[in-house]
């Protein structure tokens, strides 16, 4: 398969339909559903899909994963964007019904598609509140069916960056392939480190790559203190701080680390999201801390893709790096308004001409 020519910025990653669900402590362990981010086998995921508690049919869903929330946002700010990455398929070769939907808000966004068809069924994310904490319970589906042997040597020609979900790590071949295509090609690329849990298992591997590749990083202060942690063979405990003794004990103890990191190069450029306090960017030894102001948000999911994706489109247009975080923070908060990306492009059109000045 091979991408479109000037695609500006390229994600490759897990397609799935987000369900922003009422989901009580009785239904969650029905289906053993015992930890905030968890995934369940498909037998579950329909069982509880079908729930009449849930009445799926009427709750809020969108198309989901990081790396399509990052393209559909990029092409709203007036990005060529494209996503590439698996979804399931009918007995005629059709997409499923999940598939279905996937495809046609990505493409009303204006997103370019590259998709492989499985034979499992497209990816599913339930997202609901459970005793005050976001609880994400996924079953990636036909996702986990996408390998290296989908991407050809053409995929990445004409693009300026690729984007790769953190949640991929696990499949070390493909991002592998992935990197030294890229690399070989003079392309950076762009990884969201996508959850506390991937960075505990994959720091060292992130580190290596960082090392490696002209990689820029994204990840939130509770995975850039993890990372911190998992570095050094340091303790846990800094996870449990306030939002605002996070961002002291990020710019106090982890930015020198990073510093370090970075010091001297181009690569990597590493971004910590900080949600309603902000964002910090660490590269070539530098260390630019850009804040903002703090909302309530009708919900959370999706603001860090928003991020990387208004960061991206600044990057490709030659802003500078702290002009890169101020509209990744003006971009997210937008997000924060709605279920998962369900922006309105309209939202997003005085930022898109931000990026053309």
């Amino acid at each position: 398969m091979s991408s479109k020519k000037n695609i500006e910025i390229l994600t490759i990653g897990n397609p799935v339909v987000d369900v922003f669900a009422e989901i009580d402590y009785a239904l969650a362990l029905k289906y053993g559903i015992r930890e905030s981010v968890q995934h369940i086998d498909r037998r579950k995921a329909e069982l509880l899909k079908a729930e009449p508690a849930l009445d799926f049919e009427k709750v809020a869903k969108c198309a989901g994963g990081g790396a399509a929330n990052v393209a559909k946002i990029a092409s709203m700010l007036d990005m060529k964007a494209a996503f590439c990455g698996c979804i399931g398929k009918t007995e005629n070769g059709n997409p499923d019904e999940l598939g279905l939907l996937f495809e046609k808000e990505l493409k009303d966004a204006g997103v370019s598609l590259i998709l492989s068809k499985a034979d499992e069924k497209t990816g599913i994310c339930f997202i609901y509140n459970l005793n005050g904490e976001t609880c994400i319970t996924a079953s990636p589906g036909a996702a986990l069916e996408f390998n290296e042997t989908h991407i050809d040597d053409e995929l990445m020609d004409g693009t300026d960056i690729v984007v790769v979900d953190g949640f991929i790590l696990d499949r070390r071949p493909l991002v592998q392939h992935i990197l030294l295509t890229a690399s070989r090609k003079g392309i950076p690329v762009a990884l969201d480190a996508a959850s506390i849990f991937q960075v505990k298992r994959k720091a060292e591997e992130i580190l290596t790559y960082c090392r490696s590749f002209p990689l820029i990083v994204f990840m939130n202060a509770d995975e850039a203190i993890a990372f911190f942690n998992t570095i050094r063979k340091g303790k846990e405990e800094e996870i449990n701080l306030s939002e605002k003794e996070k961002e002291a004990f990020i710019l106090r103890d982890v930015c020198p680390m990073l510093r370090i990191i970075t010091d001297g190069e181009l690569f990597p450029i590493i971004v910590v999201k900080l949600g309603g306090r902000g964002a910090v960017v660490v590269a070539g030894g530098n260390i630019y801390h850009v804040e903002t102001f703090t909302i309530i948000p009708r919900n959370t999911v999706g603001a860090g893709d928003a991020f990387c994706a208004a960061f991206l489109a600044a990057w490709i247009r030659g802003k500078s790096l702290t002009e890169c975080a101020s509209l990744g923070n003006k971009v997210a908060r937008e997000i924060l308004e709605v279920y998962g990306t369900q922006v309105k492009s309209g939202k997003l059109k005085s930022f898109a001409k931000i990026l053309q000045k």
